[in-house]
Order: structure tokens, then sequence, then C-alpha cells
């Protein structure tokens, strides 16, 4: 307990002087403004909130994985002898859960990062989809249902797409707030995972995010996300309602464990590379939404043009005492407030506050240390910018003679 305290002291005191990672934001080990729910909001006003639930169900699929191979170990009976067409597939491929089913690491080769659609012959697809196709109702009968992704180098990165969140034709909703914690670390469950679970959850995952729209039951449910055409899965040959009896089903099945993760490991790296810079910048440098920005911008515009107005007044009535111009400073501060926190979306009295907005005019409290230092750095700046501009916009009115016209 104590080594485990001391790690964790460790690992918060090297994070004091930097910003957290995208592995640290996606294992919930941030704090707002840059935790994981910032990050899935942040995605919802893009309208790119798919690629962040499929991955986190992806590592919910994964984590029931595991759960399963160590259901299986506390039975007493050996992967290799409940499961031999995984422990099979695993030796000759490789695996995510080598350690965990007890393979040894040297033993086996780094996973390919082939899609499952390449790791099925199209015989035995088309065979597979027939039967699936008389028996679930759900399945595909467009002409791109049995077709096979073009094969790719196991040794190579999948192909990225240089703009993968900016594919989304759906529109950004903002005040619709779902909760990001969808892959729990502990599987609640009541009786012992099965295979027919694992199927079911892959074929969920598949179904949601991965078939094309037409081809599900409800299109509500369907999410789906973009894949480069070598990590595409075409169809889903299984049924979670039975158990795979032909040897081409046990095998297919065998793959269920490591089924989505060449393209988990795509969206992640499509989110570190593209999304998670961005909201660094956003949340790191800057405490305001894109929409609560807007409307500083347009009030500001309408105080500034307010204050303009009643200065030339005051200079061309010639009104008396002069010392009455200084009471422009009012709407020249709000004025040059709004437009600065506009220009840096950064509000440097919700920063003395200690709070950064979610969705427009709705705030949480900052609790990750070195961002509130950057913030508080930046507020300090945009408060000086704002009282040099509006000194000086309240200076040069009152200097001006005034001329009664």
């Amino acid at each position: 307990m104590d080594d485990e305290k001391r790690q964790q002291d460790d690992w918060a005191n090297s994070r004091k002087n930097r910003l957290p990672s995208f592995t640290e934001v996606l294992s919930r080990k941030t704090r707002p403004p840059v935790d994981l729910f910032m990050f899935y909001l942040f995605l919802q006003r893009e309208g790119a909130e798919d690629i962040l639930d499929f991955w986190l169900d992806v590592q919910q699929h994964e984590n029931l994985c595991r759960a399963y191979f160590k259901d299986v170990r506390k039975s007493g009976r050996t992967i290799k002898e409940d499961w031999p067409q995984y422990w099979d597939y695993a030796r000759r491929r490789g695996s995510i859960y080598g350690t965990v089913v007890g393979l040894n690491p040297d033993s086996h080769t780094k996973r390919s990062t082939q899609s499952t659609a390449d790791l099925v012959s199209e015989h035995d697809r088309r065979n597979l989809a027939a039967t699936s196709d008389s028996g679930h109702g759900r399945r595909s009968t467009t002409p791109d249902a049995g077709r096979v992704a073009p094969p790719s180098d196991p040794n190579a990165d999948p192909p990225r797409s240089s703009t993968p969140f900016s594919l989304s034709g759906r529109t950004p909703t903002l005040f619709n707030l779902r909760r990001a914690s969808r892959a729990p670390t502990v599987i609640p469950r009541s009786a012992a995972i099965t295979r027919l679970d694992l199927i079911a959850s892959a074929e969920r995952i598949f179904y949601r995010y991965l078939s094309p729209a037409g081809n599900t039951v409800n299109s509500q449910e369907n999410h789906e996300i973009y894949l480069p055409p070598a990590l595409r899965i075409h169809s889903f040959p299984l049924s979670s309602t039975q158990e795979p009896k032909t040897q081409t089903e046990l095998s297919i099945m065998a793959q269920i464990p490591d089924m989505f993760h060449a393209q988990k490991e795509y969206c992640f790296r499509a989110m570190e590379q593209d999304a998670f810079p961005r909201f660094l910048r956003s949340k790191a440098f800057g405490n305001l939404t894109p929409i609560s920005a807007l409307v500083r911008l347009i009030a500001g515009l309408v105080i500034l043009w307010i204050g303009l107005a009643v200065g030339f007044a005051l200079i061309f009535l010639d009104v008396e005492p002069k010392s009455k111009r200084f009471f422009l400073f009012i709407p020249y501060t709000l004025a040059i407030l709004f437009l600065i926190s506009h220009q840096y979306e950064l509000d440097p009295i919700l920063v003395f506050l200690n709070q950064s907005e979610t969705t427009p005019f709705r705030t949480l409290t900052m609790r990750e240390p070195y961002v509130r230092k950057l913030l508080l750095g930046r507020a300090i700046w945009v408060t000086v910018l704002v009282a040099a501009f509006s000194t000086a916009l309240t200076m040069l009115f009152w200097a001006v003679p005034g001329h009664r016209l």
C-alpha cells in the first residue's frame, strides 16, 4: 500500500510542470478541466464523440475478455483446455491477452494489425453470411456485405486519415450530455462470463460503430465511425443467440477477443494526433466554449458602440463638467473585456474564481494544478491588456476638447 501511494505521489509530482498525456486522460488520471469527461464534451461539440465511444466500448469489451480468461484460470482449467481454438490462434498470430492466458511473451510475434475482415477467407465468409441471413434478421443483404477488405502488410502501420474528425455528418449536440465513463475497470456481474457474452459484446460494437447505417434494424443506434479500408469489417458472421458449431465458426470465434484491437489503436492515434492537441489548446489555454466566446464578441461590439456613441455625444454637446467623461471607463472596460475574452477564449474573472466552462455558461471547478497555473498567467495578461486599452480609450475621449455643434 505504501509503495502504491508513493508511486501515485511520484506520478503527481512529475506532472506539476507539464500537461497530461492522452493516455493519462483516457485512464482517468487527470482532473478538470482536462479530464475524460471534458474531452468527451469537446468531441461532442464537434460531432465526433462516436470515435471516443468506440474506443471506450472496445476497452470494455477487452476488459470483459480479460475477466473471462481470469475466471477460467480461477476455475482450475487452462485456456488451452477450455478454448483450444483461441489458444491455437493466439500462439500463431499473437494476442494482447498473452500474459493473462499464460502465453510466453517471447514465443509469439507481435500481433498483426490486420483487420478481422482480412483473416476470414472469402469462401468461408460467404457461407457464413448465407447461414446468418437465414437465421439472424439483422444480417446485411447489400452487395458489399460479403466483400473482403484488401490485404495489408502485417508489419506496417494501418493507414491514417488526415482529417478523421471532419467526416462526421451528424450535428453536434451541446446540451445532450452523456457520461463518458463507459468502460469500467471492474466488470459487474452476478454469474461467470460465457463465450456468448463475448460474442454479444463484439456483435453490439460491430452493429453500433462498424456496420453501415442501412444494415441495422434500429438506425438510431448506429453511429458508424470512419476507418481506412484496410481496417473495415464488412460483416459479423456470428450470432450471440447460439453457440458456434462448425469448424469455421469456431475459428472465427477465436478472433473475438482481439477483434477490434487494430481499429481501437487506429482511433487512439487519430484522437491523439488530431483532437487531443486542440482539446489541450482549448482547455489548458482558455476556459470558454465557442458559443460563449461568440456571445462575448457580440456583447462587446454592442457595448463598444454604445460607449463610443455616448463619448462622441459628450464631446459634440460640450457637456460640463468635463470629468463626466470618466464614466466612459465603465462601458469601455466591459467592451474591451468581452472582445479580448473572445480573442483569447478566456474569461479572466472565471479564472480568478477557479472556474472553467463545460457547456455554454455552465462551469466547473478547475482541479488540475498545472492548468490552473497556465490559465492564471494568461488571465493576468488579459487583465493587463483590458486595463491598458480601457484606460487609453477613456483618456483619449477625456482629452479631446468639447465642441458644441
